[in-house]
Parts: structure tokens; sequence; C-alpha cells
């Protein structure tokens, strides 16, 4: 029987007995990612995701255009779109900018059709989140939507904190180079600083997720290894992802829509990667609490 955490309607997760140490955790791991609920999870979290990345891109130029009238803050933003989208980030730049015009009534229902499909992003990677804490209740449908505003929130101010980031230091290069950006040095430098920013804005998104959506309360520093691990394995996975697209060709199978579904795709194998951090996480937890267990029943058998 698993044994009942600290937590109501919480207990700890209960793993697959293969031994112990990182052969244990990496056994324990491929079971999960073969269950068809997993997969279910990230397919759902991934449709969702894409509902909520446009109008999150929209929000974002219209924030920077409208409230900090910052245009180096824009240009920023556009390089980071190109960092991070694994294709097509022309096309997808040109037409979120043009939606932001500042003439436009879309921002409105922006932001309405991201409080919507962030909903549907979050709600189940809770339920997904909790069963791999071995949480038995889900919050209530009202709790959840409060905490997809708020996590929806997090994640654009987290965005907007990288943003400013790497804004600043782009300043600072301009200064130090006497403002001749153009030389190999500078980009060097200017790619390395979005590098570091888009790194810590990964980190950051997953450790958030990882501590806020389970129904349960965890140590921060339990899910923060997870975090970080899964926040730059995403960042490599994405560099792998972009040298495949070629030899994968969806274009030649989707045509127009090849897009999306390279977006799709990308959005599932996140979704399965995130799922894949925190039932690590888990795992681990949990066998440090039984390590801790055994230490003291052992200390207490000596006394």
């Amino acid at each position: 029987m698993p044994e009942t955490s600290k937590n109501a309607g919480a207990v700890l997760p209960t793993q697959p007995r293969f031994g112990s140490g990182l052969w244990r955790q990496v056994k324990s791991l491929a079971l999960y990612l073969t269950q068809t609920e997993v997969h279910t999870y990230a397919f759902s979290v991934a449709a969702n995701a894409i509902l909520s990345l446009f109008p999150f891109i929209v929000m974002m130029f219209t924030v920077a255009r409208r409230v900090f009238h910052s245009t180096a803050m824009e240009e920023v933003i556009v390089d980071m779109l190109h960092y991070f989208l694994p294709s097509n980030q022309d096309f997808v730049v040109r037409n979120m900018s043009l939606l932001a015009n500042p003439q436009g009534r879309v921002q409105i229902a922006s932001v309405i059709m991201l409080l919507i499909s962030s909903s549907g992003v979050f709600l189940p990677l809770e339920v997904a989140l909790n069963r791999v804490w071995g949480v038995t209740e889900n919050r209530s449908y009202l709790r959840n939507q409060l905490i997809s505003v708020g996590l929806a929130f997090a994640v654009g101010v987290l965005a907007f904190l990288s943003v400013a980031l790497t804004t600043a230091q782009n300043t600072v290069l301009w200064f130090l180079f006497f403002g001749k950006t153009n030389n190999v040095v500078y980009a060097f430098f200017g790619h390395a600083f979005l590098q570091i920013s888009a790194a810590f804005f990964s980190v950051a998104f997953f450790s958030v997720i990882y501590w806020v959506l389970p129904n349960r309360k965890l140590p921060f520093l339990a899910v923060l290894p997870a975090g970080v691990i899964t926040g730059l394995l995403w960042e490599g996975a994405k560099v792998l992802y972009v040298k495949l697209l070629p030899w994968l060709d969806f274009h030649s199978v989707y045509g127009p829509f090849s897009v999306s579904v390279t977006l799709m795709m990308w959005a599932f194998l996140t979704g399965l990667l995130l799922l894949a951090g925190a039932q690590s996480s888990a795992t681990r937890y949990t066998l440090r609490l039984a390590h801790e267990a055994d230490v003291e029943a052992a200390q207490k058998a000596e006394n």
C-alpha cells in the first residue's frame, strides 16, 4: 500500500520496484511513457497549446508597443520567436505582428482566447501531475480556472522578464561596442545572451508548472532539479527536432498546413517531455523519502 502523505487527498506515488538508483528511475520512466493516458494528456496539452500560442504572441507584441512603447523589446520578441519556434518563424512573426496593429481590435479577442485555451492546457496537466504525485482528488472546476489564469499570467510575466533581460543586455552591448553592432563579435555575444535568457525562461516555466499544478503542497526544492533538467533538455530537443524536420518532410504530406503540423508535433513532444520530467521528479522524491525512512528506522533500531 502507498504511504499516506501529510496532504489531504494525496498519497506518495507508488513506483515499480526495479532495484534502486538510476536504473530503477529509468525503468519507471520508460513504463510511464508507454501508458496510453500519458499520450492522451500530451495530445490534449499540444492542441490547446497551439490555440494559446498565437494569442500569446499577439499579447506580447501589444504590451511591448502599447505599454512599454519599446521598439527594442519588439526586436527581442522577434529574436526570441525565431529562437523558440522550430520552423516558419518569419511567417508566424510577420502575421502575428500585423494582428497586433494598434488600430485593430483583435487584442481583446486574443486575450479572451488566451484565457479559454490556457485552461485547456493546464486542466489536463493538473490531472496528469496529480496522478504522477499520487494525488487522489483534483481541484474543483472553479479553482482550476483560477489556477490556469494565474499560471497564464505568471508565464507572461516570465516571458517579459526574459525579454527585458535580453533588451537590457543588448543595450549594454550597444554601449560597449560604441553602436557598432555589425560585426561577428557583437553577434556572438548577442546570441549568447539570447540563449541565456531563453534558458532562464525554459527552466522557470517548467519549475513553476511542476510546483504549482499538483493539488498538494510540494517543497520547491523537490521539483527544482526536474525543472532545470527538463528546461535544458527541452532546449536540446528543439535543436534535434529542427535538424530532423527536413527528413520528416511535413510539407510534402500536408502542403500549406505543414506549419500547423510542425508546431503541433513540437507541442506534443514538449508535453511528453514535461510529463516525463514530472514522473522523474516524483520518483526521485519517493526514493529519497524511502531512504530517509530506512535511515530513521535503522537509527531507532540501534537505539
